[in-house]
């Protein structure tokens, strides 16, 4: 009788992610086919060639990339892995586009848990699953311990522009409505409960959450659409700035009619932050012409991402380049760009 001598996976040996992981080798090969393929492969990234191929659609092109460095990497609500596909399906969608194709790089800390590796490519899965896009190609790469904080993630997209359209932060007009899709603050502040460990009597969650195939039905509602922007980095107030400056227009807002969970809101009491300025992940400002404003709130409050969503405030001659917000005691104040980041490291 012949005995048959089997090998063990070498992967398999390791709980942890080692250097010989991004070496190219064998060990390489494991980590793609044990824990990148089986969550990730789909007719595309299946080639597994040097380059994504894949048919282009009519209209313009959008391309964006982003780098997402959060701490931690496992929050309420998400972690960095869903976040990386979300982020960059919303950049994408806010210039009108239809978000097709991503890729994904990973920078991988020598150490750590191939569980939780696992954990999250599976997050991008599903996350990508939800917002109907592919992710066409990837690379990853092993560094020494404490050269990365466990782990970055690059996320690119494409996308494509249907002939016609035209929604850029240059288009903003006197009399156009401000809209928000809901409640402001909650990422930017599970971020940082969480990291703190501070404790409150409700859990904060984040927002985190693909927003295509709202902005699709928003489109549809309201065709005249000017404008869109996910407020991330800076929140409201840096988003705004920003449009304002680049249509030299004015805004002005109500505060009353800004959504904050009063969760959100006692914490950022708490620790002396503006909810304006904190970051968010799941929801998007858009500016309309008045006369579709009606329809495009319908829109989105019918979907569950937008049920919340709110007039906010309005475009004028006014002040150009400045949001002005008119308080509930009848007094007015300015409403600036962050000078910097309050909340480090929160995609």
């Amino acid at each position: 009788m012949t005995m048959q001598l089997s090998c063990p996976s070498p992967i398999l040996q390791h709980e942890t992610v080692q250097m010989a992981h991004g070496a190219g080798g064998r060990l390489s090969q494991e980590l793609t086919a044990r824990v990148f393929m089986p969550h990730l492969g789909n007719p595309v990234l299946d080639q597994l060639d040097d380059q994504a191929r894949f048919e282009a659609e009519p209209g313009r092109i959008a391309f964006t990339t982003d780098t997402y460095v959060v701490s931690p990497i496992f929050f309420p609500g998400g972690n960095i892995g869903d976040l990386a596909v979300n982020g960059t399906v919303n950049d994408l969608s806010v210039g009108g586009a239809v978000p097709r194709y991503l890729s994904a790089g990973f920078v991988l800390e020598e150490g750590l848990p191939l569980a939780d590796l696992e954990r999250i490519v599976k997050s991008m899965a599903e996350a990508a699953r939800k917002a109907g896009v592919v992710i066409a190609c990837g690379d990853t790469k092993v560094v020494q311990k404490g050269q990365c904080d466990r782990i970055f993630i690059n996320t690119s997209g494409i996308g494509f522009i249907p002939p016609g359209r035209d929604v850029s932060c240059r288009n903003l007009r006197p009399g156009d409505a401000v809209i928000l899709s809901g409640t402001i603050g909650d990422h930017g502040m599970a971020i940082l409960t969480t990291r703190e460990g501070l404790s409150f009597q409700s859990r904060i969650t984040s927002d985190s959450a693909a927003l295509n195939g709202m902005i699709a039905e928003l489109l549809a509602a309201a065709p005249s659409l000017h404008a869109m922007r996910d407020p991330t980095r800076g929140g409201v107030a840096a988003t705004l700035n920003e449009l304002a400056a680049s249509s030299s227009v004015g805004i002005e807002l109500d505060e009353t009619a800004i959504p904050v969970r009063e969760e959100v809101r006692g914490a950022a009491e708490l620790l002396g932050i503006d909810p304006l300025t904190i970051a968010n992940e799941g929801k998007v400002l858009i500016v309309v012409p008045a006369a579709e404003a009606e329809a495009a709130l319908a829109a989105m409050r019918s979907h569950e991402h937008g049920k919340e969503a709110a007039i906010i405030g309005n475009v004028t001659e006014e002040h150009p380049g400045m949001v002005v917000m008119r308080t509930p005691f009848g007094s007015r104040r300015i409403v600036e760009m962050p000078l910097g980041e309050q909340l480090p490291r929160i995609c």
